[in-house]
């Protein structure tokens, strides 16, 4: 296994699965600008990673993230001067990486997740949840408006009466409510939540990487284009997987009836 320290997080790579850790548990994972500015980075380091295919977000302790570090910010000077362009230049681009990020992710909703914690999960493919998980867009509590693109994600993803009610009220909702309005893609035992997120992490890693890479943003790209440009951009990604050796080997694997071995060319 190799281990990449950042300040505030870590990123293990194991085989195919790479796993960032949010790591201030006693703060519970709370973000700090320093900690957000090295994020584009870390995600850069691991998509350049070829051996890389799947990519699990995750808290270190009892909570995901407690969004931005309130604390801190009224003692700390340059949080007060960086937190002042926050939104586009801190944790904007850790939206934007994420999301143009070809790998699929995983987010893996261990405890709290609040403010910003559930804006960094909504840039995510695919999140689950534990049983012990809540949700929370907090800040209208002190009197912010949602960031890091959460008022752009979170209406494709619970539907705009929903969203705005989250996002007005700021209340805390539990995972069993995230299940039912689609905010998360399931919830699993507390004790299971790491071993079925790698399960499916293993499972995506096996697949056709470039397939799955254009599958991924033929899907976001639909949440904007029309019926017309969606079968065009269809039509374009299906040209290129014809053409990969994966296409070959993974009908050769039909015919021959055992499980394909997929190597992303």
């Amino acid at each position: 296994m190799e281990r990449t320290e950042y300040e505030g997080f870590f990123v293990e790579k194991e085989g195919a699965i790479a796993t960032l850790v949010l790591n201030r548990p006693e703060r519970l994972n709370a973000l700090l600008p320093t900690l957000v500015l090295s994020f584009p980075r870390a995600i850069e380091d691991v998509r350049k990673d070829d051996a890389i295919r799947v990519l699990i977000m995750t808290g270190a302790g009892r909570a995901f993230c407690a969004g931005g570090d309130v604390g801190t910010k009224g003692k700390d000077k340059t949080y007060q001067e960086l937190s002042q362009r926050w939104s586009r230049f801190l944790i904007g681009p850790v939206a934007i990486s994420l999301r143009n990020f070809e790998k699929p992710t995983i987010a893996a909703i261990n405890g709290a997740a609040v403010g910003a914690g559930v804006s960094l999960f909504l840039a995510c493919d695919i999140t689950i949840a534990s049983e012990n998980a809540k949700f929370g867009l907090a800040f209208v509590k002190v009197g912010l408006v949602p960031d890091a693109g959460a008022t752009y994600f979170l209406p494709r993803k619970v539907g705009i009466s929903k969203a705005i009610e989250l996002m007005c009220t700021g209340d805390m909702i539990n995972a069993e409510e995230a299940e039912r309005i689609g905010l998360v893609s399931r919830v699993v035992p507390q004790d299971k939540l790491m071993e079925e997120v790698r399960e499916l992490a293993e499972k995506l890693a096996k697949g056709p990487p470039i397939a799955i890479g254009l599958i991924k943003r033929a899907a976001y790209k639909s949440l904007d284009n029309n019926l017309e440009q969606q079968i065009d951009f269809e039509d374009y990604a299906q040209s290129l997987c014809f053409k990969t050796e994966d296409h070959k080997e993974g009908a050769r694997s039909f015919m021959e009836k055992r499980e394909a071995v997929f190597k992303g060319t």
